[in-house]
């Protein structure tokens, strides 16, 4: 696999279409190097002529003195690959195509990409681009890059990367991370993404030893694989992985008509494989650098309570509120804890948020007792504070940091973000002391949640995955709901039993046996049988009969086309909380699992839980505590509590069920599962395999 320092660190560069005019695409990254000191070999290319920019220029790739480690493109897309095989032959390493004009711009341009695509796979050339705007590398001064951006902001390299699939958003986060104090170390765009591709990318940064933090900008992941172990590795490293990801995957997923692919589309997948594999989605390039801003102090809380001091009770209640929505816990402190606080501080309201009011800044000397009756007695994870504009008063501002600073003098680490109003250079002095800063609240809360988030997937020890089950498939192409049920009991999950019938006396019996009884019509053809009158519940015997007719002619007249083998009978089963249990095989992560509460909760409310497949059972019940209607699991109202053990092992269990036949079906599902006191039972099952056509 590529190092890093096979695209940022090379021995020598070759830009080809080098241009003489330092403001144009092929000028601009010969001067960036020549005036930023970079101390490797520059070979300009350019038939036309001697010099470009002061330095010796060559006709072409051939008639260097030697071969250059690097390539830089620019020029127009019909040349572009010929320019890449004399690279190939040259024995290049890496090459970056500036240019435009491949897979963005209509057929003739995806067939030039594909060819291009092939040179350098065949050629063991790595390639970044095409349609790309470079890179560079603080470090070693190396800017193979057409943008502007670095005139912008100051040169300041450091331990944050970036990795953005666009040219234009990656070197537009970099200024704003710049201009919010945040050094820079590597910037990488990868454009079309010929070769090269965002996932790899993230793979190089986990193991460069001068990259702590990664922002990565997506819009398409080429590799899912490659992608999570990338996320893994980066976890085992101890670095936090920040991801804006907007459009659609290069594949899509498969429309698929169940309610597991409808529930677990595209969007939902990514989230959940970030999450479980550690990393955080962020929502805009402005909560990216908030994060990168808290993750300045290497600091990751493995627990979630939060601890608030502040001058405002109005900012407390605000930050509280959104602590909750972060799953943040801000625990109230102890009686005991709450006299110290107001024996020392009168004025103040020692819950949590602990008001001490803006008296406070009249005697700071009693801050540091709080500060350490909230770690000691309060046990709190993280800290927050809010100042409000208190230290846009040089004097203030200067005093505050050096008293926070003292209060954390002789501790374990501890993340202490601050809320208030100030100016840029103030602000840098309180980032450089290790407090990151906010001018609201909310962002403040979210940067914490992220943090504890880090702090919790780095505190986890990498546990294998439980193997996937095989289980034998009828060769039978028709999968009906009966040999779905029976499939899944053959590997052990519990099922209800049906008994097929095919005439209305046959259904008599039936329901004579099994009173009072579910009916369903049986078909490989029909995925949602109630939405055709193809169900019937709480049938007696008297009523058997005529229901079988109206079910069968009913599927006849809705799906005229589908095969009917029959109804189903099986006897009603007890009360219990229904649930989801889905498996969906995504084009780009693989099989994925789901669950939700079942009816309105999973369809309307979406209150469903995703996590790649196989799952253990200690992640089967994280899945179930996430869910937001969880209570009803555990006895809501005076009813009894499900049996969550067991439910997680069929949760675990039908995971790897799933995960064993992915090959062959692209969403099993089980809707619902019904839960008990005493375990669950699958009361309907469908499967769907790749070919699109459904199985129930």
């Amino acid at each position: 696999m590529t190092h890093i320092d096979d695209i940022l660190n090379p021995a020598s560069i070759a830009i080809v279409g080098a241009s003489d005019n330092p403001t144009r695409i092929g000028g601009r990254p010969l001067a960036m190097l020549l005036s930023g000191g970079f101390e490797g070999e520059i070979y300009p290319v350019n038939p036309t002529r001697s010099t470009v920019q002061g330095v010796k220029a060559w006709p072409s790739l051939a008639d260097l003195p030697k071969p250059p480690d690097f390539v830089l493109v620019a020029v127009p897309a019909p040349m572009v690959n010929g320019v890449l095989r004399q690279a190939v032959l040259g024995k290049a390493r890496t090459a970056l195509v500036f240019s435009s004009g491949f897979a963005e711009d209509g057929d003739e341009g995806a067939a030039r990409q594909a060819e291009m695509a092939k040179i350098a796979a065949e050629g063991g050339l790595r390639l970044l681009g095409p349609n790309c705007i470079g890179c560079f590398n603080l470090h070693n001064k190396f800017y193979p890059s057409f943008s502007a951006t670095l005139d912008l902001a100051p040169v300041l390299p450091g331990a944050t990367s970036i990795i953005s699939q666009s040219g234009a958003i990656g070197t537009h986060l970099y200024g704003m991370a710049a201009k919010r104090g945040i050094k820079i170390g590597r910037l990488i765009t990868t454009g079309n993404e010929a070769d090269i591709h965002v996932g790899e990318v993230v793979h190089m940064l986990a193991r460069d030893d001068k990259t702590e933090v990664i922002l990565a900008y997506a819009e398409a992941i080429r590799d899912g694989a490659m992608l999570i172990e990338a996320l893994d590795l980066a976890r085992a490293n101890r670095k936090p992985v920040i991801v804006v990801k907007s459009g659609r995957s290069a594949i899509g997923a498969q429309a698929i008509a169940s309610h597991t692919a409808s529930l677990a589309g595209e969007d939902e997948t990514f989230d959940a494989v970030l999450a479980h594999h550690g990393a955080w989605r962020a929502d805009s390039l402005e909560e990216m650098v908030d994060l990168a801003a808290a993750a300045r102090p290497k600091i990751y809380p493995a627990g979630k309570r939060l601890g608030i001091i502040t001058i405002s009770g109005g900012a407390g209640i605000m930050m509280t509120d959104c602590a909750e929505t972060y799953g943040l816990d801000v625990a109230e402190m102890p009686k005991a804890a709450q006299s110290q606080i107001k024996s020392a501080m009168p004025f103040a309201s020692p819950r949590n948020p602990i008001d001490v009011s803006a008296q406070i800044m009249n005697d700071l000397s009693t801050l540091p007792e709080a500060v350490a009756t909230m770690l000691d007695a309060g046990r709190y994870d993280v800290l927050a504070g809010f100042w409000a504009t208190a230290p846009s008063n040089p004097t203030i501002g200067t005093k505050l940091r050096d008293t926070l600073t003292s209060a954390l003098a002789s501790r374990p680490p501890v993340l202490f973000p601050q809320v208030f109003m100030t100016d840029q250079d103030a602000r840098n002095d309180y980032e450089c002391a290790g407090f990151p800063t906010y001018y609201d609240t909310n962002h403040a809360v979210r940067a914490i949640a992220a943090m504890c988030h880090f702090g919790n997937a780095f505190s986890r020890p990498p546990v294998p995955k439980p193997l996937p089950i095989s289980v034998r498939i009828p060769h039978r192409s028709a999968i009906g709901e009966r040999d779905a049920k029976e499939i899944l009991a053959a590997a052990g999950l519990p099922v209800s039993l049906d008994v097929l019938i095919n005439t209305p006396a046959d259904a008599t019996a039936a329901v004579r046996a099994n009173a009072p009884a579910a009916m369903k019509i049986a078909s490989p053809d029909i995925l949602h049988k109630s939405d055709i009158g193809g169900v019937a519940l709480s049938i007696l015997e008297n009523e058997a009969a005529g229901t079988f007719e109206r079910i069968m002619k009913s599927a006849a007249l809705h799906a005229p086309d589908a095969q009917l083998d029959g109804v189903l009978v099986s006897p009603m089963a007890r009360d219990g909380v229904d649930l989801i249990l889905g498996g969906r095989n995504d084009p780009i992560f693989g099989p994925m699992i789901l669950v939700g509460l079942g009816g309105i909760f999973a369809e309307v409310l979406k209150d469903t839980v995703l996590r790649p497949a196989p799952v253990d059972p200690a992640t089967a019940h994280d899945m179930i505590n996430s869910l937001r209607g969880c209570d009803l699991l555990r006895g809501a109202r005076g009813s009894q509590p499900v049996d969550l053990d067991s439910l997680a092992d069929s949760i675990s269990l039908f995971s790897r069920i799933f995960a064993g036949l992915c090959d062959q079906f692209s969403s099993v599902e089980i809707n619902p599962l019904r839960a008990f006191p005493d375990g669950c039972i699958a009361l309907d099952a469908a499967f769907v395999r790749h070919d699109g056509i459904t199985r129930q």
